[in-house]
């Protein structure tokens, strides 16, 4: 009935009297400027509540990434484009795109030194499968290479294991040969200088390195043993480019068994030590899914507007209580799909975007922004580049209850980080369409709680793709059983939405794209 009475409403709009003619007809249709109202209309808080009342029900189990109840919101999301109408944005006709996911587990296995074994967990520690045999071992005593100083040499490393040390060298005065003085350069600093050392070693083409870090040894151990009782493995992306290498921590007993000069000797050189590798993965593999349905445009088909919401939540807690995600992320999903039935409203009436208008549901966003990660840097369904912006839907049901002021606002996040056009724009159809009062206080640089950061379109900020992040901030039943969709401001996240319609109106429907004047490198 909603979608009878708006093209309706449409046609008496947009045709002219019946006296006329085809010539005076088609030249109206060229000229009138429509008015996004009438498609904004159809966002309302009765069906943003139906929606929600089921997504965010018992029934889809908390939707934690992975889980069958994940398996059932996807199912949920991808019917309601199919009912619109809206197609698939694969050219296959598939809603889904598969995101490729496993929980790092720790592996089993051992190390052999000449023949000599030592079980993982005890003398050494890996976080990850490693197979392989090596008729030496290349001895790169700090594993430094800075622009006064280099463990390297001519060695080639290609396809070699590396040992190295913690450290870093020092002239026989005591003082620092980087730093110069009796200060230590990074190189001593283990947090900076580990990544630093490993790098150079992937970068140079070894195939791993054996570090051996004699005062930090017993702090990876804890950690493995954490990880051992705890079962506390992260969920991490499958990446199908990645290039094998292998990071081994090794204790001091290890360490001399393989070169018993290593505490004095600081040149390299190679090994006569044979080594073999035997440990075994035992990450989960995951299987997950993000959602995506397009509009192509009509003048513009090649560019595209991504709009966002994450479809995850957390799940179910340990003591069995399902975290329903009604705010988090459940307002943001059904946002969208209101969202898309007004553009295709437009669509319908003849009113389609001049640009392409994408629909992404992303999954692992609880998990550390996986699905969108996925999206930007593995399968991007359309072009980065000729992407214009990212509205991105994190939670927008609620009311801070440490902010103070009109309850009928919204924080924006990111509008003007990349392209000023982008805030100014936003700036503006807020003050003809919407009148809420946008609250920036979480866009500032020095925010301790760097949300900037902890949501999708942080990935496709980081191309330089001009985002906006609409959010409502936290509240006493973030992350809680409590976040149920009975506590939801349905009239605001009408307004809200209706908000974030007409910001995705002007921005597919404008002349030109978006200018980017703050790109980062």
């Amino acid at each position: 009935m909603k979608k009878a009475l708006i093209l309706l409403v449409s046609l008496v709009f947009s045709c002219n009297s019946s006296q006329k003619t085809v010539t005076e007809k088609a030249e109206a249709k060229t000229t009138e400027k429509v008015s996004p109202t009438t498609y904004a209309t159809s966002i309302t808080e009765n069906e943003l509540k139906d929606h929600l009342y089921i997504y965010a029900s018992d029934e889809f189990e908390g939707r934690e990434t992975g889980q069958p109840g994940q398996k059932k919101a996807i199912e949920y999301i991808k019917a309601q484009y199919e009912e619109l109408g809206v197609p698939a944005a694969k050219p296959n006709g598939d809603y889904f795109q598969n995101v490729p996911l496993e929980v790092s587990n720790l592996p089993t296995g051992k190390l052999s030194v000449n023949g000599k074994d030592f079980g993982i967990g005890d003398h050494v520690l890996t976080f990850g499968a490693a197979q392989n045999a090596f008729d030496n071992i290349v001895y790169i005593a700090y594993g430094i290479e800075d622009e006064s100083y280099t463990d390297y040499g001519d060695l080639d490393i290609t396809d070699k294991i590396v040992l190295l040390k913690s450290g870093e060298p020092k002239n026989e005065d005591g003082s620092y040969k980087i730093s110069g003085s009796t200060e230590p350069s990074v190189w001593s600093n283990m947090s900076e200088s580990l990544t630093k050392r490993i790098q150079i070693a992937v970068e140079k083409g070894a195939k791993g390195v054996l570090y051996y870090d004699a005062q930090n040894f017993d702090r990876f151990k804890r950690r493995y043993q954490y990880m051992e009782t705890n079962n506390s493995g992260r969920m991490e992306l499958v990446d199908p480019n990645a290039t094998e290498f292998y990071s081994l921590f090794i204790d001091q007993n290890l360490a001399e068994e393989i070169y018993p000069s290593i505490n004095t000797d600081e040149s390299a050189k190679i090994l006569t030590t044979t080594l073999e590798l035997n440990f075994e993965s035992s990450n989960d593999k995951i299987s997950s899914e993000n959602v995506a349905a397009i509009i192509k445009g009509t003048e513009k088909p090649e560019e595209y507007l991504v709009i966002s919401s994450h479809l995850d939540h957390i799940g179910i807690s340990s003591n069995g209580e399902i975290n329903n995600g009604a705010d988090d992320d459940g307002s943001g999903t059904v946002s969208l799909l209101e969202i898309a039935e007004a553009f295709k409203l437009a669509v319908d009436a003849g009113h389609g975007p001049k640009r392409s208008i994408v629909f992404l549901h992303v999954t692992g966003e609880e998990k550390g922004l996986l699905g969108s990660q996925y999206y930007t840097d593995y399968e991007p369904l359309f072009p980065l580049e000729q992407t214009v912006a990212n509205l991105n839907i994190d939670m927008i049901g609620r009311i801070d209850p440490q902010r103070e002021g009109d309850r009928n606002y919204i924080y924006l996040i990111g509008s003007d980080k990349l392209s000023t056009e982008l805030h100014e724009l936003s700036e503006e159809i807020n003050a003809k369409y919407a009148n809420l009062e946008l609250d920036y206080t979480y866009n500032d640089e020095n925010d301790p709680n760097r949300f900037y950061y902890r949501s999708d379109h942080y990935n496709f900020a980081k191309n330089n793709i001009p985002i906006i992040f609409y959010f409502n901030g936290t509240h006493d039943d973030y992350h809680r059983p409590s976040d149920t969709p009975d506590k939801i401001n349905y009239d605001l996240l009408e307004n809200r939405s209706r908000l974030i319609f007409y910001t995705a109106w002007e921005i597919a429907n404008r002349n030109n794209k978006l200018v980017v004047d703050k790109a980062t490198e």
